[in-house]
This record gives C-alpha cells, structure tokens and sequence, in this order.
C-alpha cells in the first residue's frame, strides 16, 4: 500500500490516532500551511520555540529543521509514540508530556524566544497570555479559533474588545495574520480560524493591572467605576475611579470597553 504523503495521515494510521474532541484536537493534514507559519514567524536558526499541542508532530519537525531548539508540550499521552516518531530524528528538541496551563514554563532550558503553535481551542486564549508572562518571548504565531483572534486584535469600543485584547495588547502589537481555511484540519472543524501574530513591545502587566483590567470588565454593561465597586471595591474604589477617569481626560461614567490599553494603564497609575 503507498503512503500517504502528508504526515500527519501517515502517523494517524500507523499509530492508531484518533482525535479526542474533548481535548480540541485538530489535526493539520495540508503540510503546505507550514510556510505560512514559518513566514509570519521569520524563522531563524537562533530562535527557541515553544510549541503547545504538538498533536501528530508535523509543525514540530518543520520548527526543528529551522531553529536552534523546539520545546514540545502535548497533554495527550497518547499521542507520545507520534511524537516521539516526529522529534526522534532531531536533537534539538525536548518533549514535556504535560498541560500547558500548569506547566512551569519559567523553567524551560534553553529559555524561548518565540511561540508557535497549533493550539487547542480550549486553551488558546489562556496559553496566549500566560506565555506573555515569559520575559524571553518576543513573538507569537498562533493557530486559534476566528473569534479568539478577533477579540486578541480588536480596537476599544468594538463589540469584540475584551480583557484579552487589553491584557495582550498592553504588552504586544497585535494583528491577524491569516484566515486558515477548514481543510487544512482533520477532523474539520466546524468553527473558522485564523493565525493570530503578537510582537512584543513590553513586559507583561503586573498582577495588580491585570486584576485591575478583569473586574472592571466583570460587569461590562455597567460603567467601569460601578463594575469595580460591584468586583468588591466597595463605594470608595468607585469614587476613586470616577475621579481617576477623569483626571486621564476619560468620562467618569465612562465603559470598560472605552479605555484603550495605555489608557487602562493610565487608570492604574491613578489608582495605585
């Protein structure tokens, strides 16, 4: 029987996969969207990637041919003799059988400089951030559902604007870089995606601002004052916020959705 060429279809047969919905597995099966990562990635031989949802492997050999070091991270075990079929010709990569989103990725050695992925939709928008957090990461190319990347790349006052975008955007330039159409995957899913690009042009927020940004938005029909005394600010951080609001030339009665992210910093200065 002749091979098939792509290799994820080779791997799902000769290993036995099947992919888990539950774990948001869609696969990639057309190999000729692996430049296009690689493109908006600009690739080159001194970068350290970190991977998240290595799946079947495919994106992972083509990141190893490239870079000096490829850091796999794949939750699904049973996925490991795929992998391990993908990365075994390779020694510059480490495959960490592990959940991303409690993985200690401060220890990573060597430390990355870059994350590129196929990420499970489930955990997309929370890998994004967190990675953030990585002091040593300066760009991200990131495979996730349509809607995550509308609201990463959105602009204040649009209905997709959200604590993703402040949180992502107070910390990175960020845009879509490609619509990915649904063959490209197996099994096709039945949501559209895209390839959301972050550059990063400062340190993550502190903790302070990043709480600071998700209560305002907690009660997002209200004004932002409000929403924060309703998070547990009480009337005093409520007053306090109107009369910052205005000091940064804002409404006091102004929207979460208003501020745009140096202006959601701005606040935070105020309310220190």
């Amino acid at each position: 029987m002749t091979q098939p060429s792509q290799p994820s279809i080779r791997r799902m047969r000769e290993f036995g996969v099947r992919p888990n919905r539950d774990l948001g597995q869609n696969f990639l099966v057309d190999s000729n969207i692996l430049d296009v990562i690689g493109r908006l990635a600009e690739l080159d031989e001194s970068d350290v990637v970190l991977e998240v949802g290595g799946g079947l492997g495919v994106l992972s050999e083509y990141l190893a041919e490239r870079v000096a070091h490829v850091h796999v991270v794949e939750l699904d075990r049973g996925l490991e003799p795929a992998l391990r079929d993908a990365l075994d010709p390779y020694d510059n990569t480490s495959l960490h059988l592990a959940d991303a989103v409690k993985l200690d990725l401060d220890a990573l050695e060597p430390a990355p400089t870059k994350v590129v992925a196929n990420l499970p939709y489930g955990v997309a928008a929370t890998v994004i951030l967190r990675t953030t957090e990585l002091a040593s990461v300066t760009t991200w190319v990131a495979m996730v559902q349509k809607e995550v990347g509308e609201r990463f790349a959105a602009s204040a006052s649009t209905p997709a604007y959200g604590v993703p975008s402040v949180l992502a955007q107070l910390a990175c330039d960020v845009r879509v870089g490609r619509k990915i159409p649904r063959n490209v995957f197996h099994p096709v899913p039945n949501v559209d995606s895209v390839l959301v690009v972050l550059e990063r042009h400062s340190p993550a927020p502190p903790a302070s601002l990043r709480t600071l940004v998700q209560r305002g938005f907690k009660h997002r029909r209200k004004a932002l004052a409000k929403s924060l005394e309703l998070s547990g600010g009480g009337k005093d951080e409520r007053d306090r916020a109107r009369a910052a609001l205005e000091a940064i030339g804002k409404p006091a009665d102004a929207r979460a959705e208003s501020l745009s992210p140096p202006e959601w910093r701005a606040l935070w200065e105020r309310l220190r």
